[in-house]
C-alpha cells in the first residue's frame, strides 16, 4: 500500500494556525522518505498548546510561513493519493483552513483515518487516542505530540492494520477530503 501520512500541531485553538508539519511516505508498506518543518503561524500562540507540543513561539519566529511550505509538498496532495492521519478530520481541517487563509485553492485527495480503523479493527482498546493504538500494535512512539514521531506512529498503524486485515478492507473506509 502507497500512502502519506500527515501530522500538523497547531499553535492555538483557531485550525489555521498550523506551527508543525510531518509528512512521512510509505511507498509498499515500507517507509521510504519524510518531511518536517516547523511553521511560523503569524498568531499567538495559546499556553495549553505550547504545554501540548512544546513548540514556542521564539522557535518559530524564523521558519517559514505554510505559503513558503506548501510549493514543497504540494506534490504529495493530488486526488489519487492516499492521505492518512490519527483523526484526519482535524488534520484535513488544518490543511484546508491555512491553505485557505492563505488564499490557496484546496487539494481533493483520499483520507484514511488511523482513529476510524483501529476502533473498526482494535474495538476492545480502552479509548483509540494515537499513543494507546501504538501501544496496542508496539508500535514506538516516544515523543507523543511531536508531528513527526506522531505522522510515523501513523504510518505503522496502517501498515500493521493493512497486513492483518488487508488492503480492500481499509480502502473500504476512505474518504474525499473535502475542498471546502
Amino acid at each position: 500500500m502507497d500512502f502519506i501520512a500527515m501530522d500538523f500541531e497547531t499553535a492555538n485553538r483557531k485550525r489555521a494556525s498550523a506551527c508543525s508539519l510531518a509528512l512521512v511516505v510509505v511507498q509498499q508498506n515500507k517507509v521510504v522518505d519524510s518531511f518536517y518543518t516547523l511553521i511560523n503561524p503569524q498568531m499567538q500562540f495559546d499556553a495549553q498548546n505550547i504545554h501540548i507540543h512544546g513548540i514556542t513561539p521564539e522557535m518559530v519566529q524564523d521558519q517559514p510561513t505554510f505559503d513558503q511550505v506548501w510549493p514543497h509538498i504540494q506534490m504529495f496532495y493530488t486526488p489519487g493519493r492516499i492521505v492518512t492521519a490519527h483523526n484526519a478530520p482535524f488534520d484535513v481541517s488544518v490543511m484546508r483552513l491555512t491553505l485557505d487563509r492563505y488564499g490557496i485553492a484546496a487539494p481533493r485527495y483520499q483520507v484514511i483515518d488511523t482513529v476510524k480503523t483501529s476502533r473498526q479493527f482494535l474495538p476492545k482498546l480502552p479509548n483509540h487516542r494515537l499513543d494507546t493504538v501504538s501501544a496496542a500494535l508496539h508500535i514506538p512512539l516516544e515523543h507523543h505530540h511531536n508531528a513527526l514521531a506522531d505522522s510515523y506512529a501513523c504510518a505503522r498503524i496502517l501498515i500493521a492494520e493493512n497486513e492483518h486485515f488487508g488492503e480492500a478492507r481499509i480502502k473500504s473506509m476512505m474518504k474525499l477530503s473535502k475542498a471546502g
